[in-house]
């Protein structure tokens, strides 16, 4: 598989007729087929339905065309890169979910404005695996809890102690409560599953989920899922609040009885990244303000 090849496929894709795809790519007809057949010879699929009146795109064909279309923009990118004297600097973030994300636009700007040759890459993973990418060095560094890992490669900068909250709609009974205890929870609780959340949370999640009926019981794979069901106003659930990474349209009440979290960021401890420290300072910054 070749550029020359991918271009002739988007190029037929987008107008659906090989003439005006050879004029617009300034090869002969004979030329764009052949490209095409060489490509679906080597993906083992038919790209395209041809018959003389008409071409139309195969189911695998509308598939692979995403594809195609980010590989020549990437093979793009590499190549403007390769051609400029300056030098793009990449940052590759890791988060477990939405709320985490929220965190990052604000200190992004502000490094943005200090490094113009930054591109960050944010990747969402709500798996443990996520901490095996930062030891590979697939990923500079990652937000999360201190139990969340274990290993004594990475170092660990506390960012925050952030308090339990019950998060609900604001038309649940429990929205009328500035703090709470656990002995005050009452009614549907939406748990989450254990691969998805920190170890702590779901110790104090699963805690009060053993102690409620079938019928009160409500389970997601992650705090994004279970966010959604608050919202629909299906009961409430217990996650560690940080106010910035708050998400709109619920309530956050500290529940006062329940174990603080250690929240941060995981990285190398031997990394050299050029904006790593500068991010670091950033997001310590940013969360003692707004904490």
């Amino acid at each position: 598989m070749n550029t020359v090849q991918l271009e002739c496929f988007v190029t037929v894709a987008e107008h659906l007729n090989f003439s005006k795809a050879s004029k617009v790519l300034k090869i002969t007809q004979p030329a764009v087929s052949h490209q095409i057949h060489n490509l679906e010879e080597e993906l083992e699929v038919k790209l395209f339905h041809r018959t003389s009146r008409n071409v139309t795109l195969t189911q695998e064909g509308l598939l692979f065309l995403a594809d195609a279309h980010l590989i020549l923009k990437t093979a793009l990118s590499a190549k403007e890169r390769l051609g400029r004297n300056e030098r793009l600097i990449s940052f590759e973030l890791g988060c477990h979910n939405h709320m985490e994300l929220n965190l990052l636009p604000p200190v992004l700007e502000q490094l943005a404005k200090e490094f113009p040759l930054l591109r960050p890459s944010i990747h969402q993973i709500p798996f443990p695996s996520i901490f095996n990418m930062v030891e590979n060095s697939q990923i500079t560094a990652t937000l999360g809890t201190k139990n969340n890992q274990r290993s004594s490669s990475l170092f660990f900068q506390k960012l925050s102690l952030a308090p339990m909250a019950c998060i609900c709609s604001p038309e649940h009974p429990l929205a009328q409560h500035s703090s709470l205890t656990t002995k005050q929870l009452s009614g549907n609780f939406i748990g989450c599953s254990p691969r998805q959340i920190p170890d702590s949370v779901f110790a104090v999640q699963n805690q009060v989920f053993l102690n409620l009926s079938p019928e009160q019981r409500l389970m997601t794979e992650g705090i994004d899922e279970a966010l959604a069901l608050v919202k629909a106003q299906m009961g409430y659930t217990l996650y560690f609040d940080i106010p910035p990474a708050r998400e709109s349209g619920v309530c956050y009440i500290p529940v006062t009885d329940l174990p603080k979290i250690s929240f941060g960021i995981y990285y190398r401890d031997d990394h050299k990244h050029p904006v790593l420290k500068r991010f670091l300072n950033l997001i310590s910054q940013y969360l003692s303000e707004q904490c």
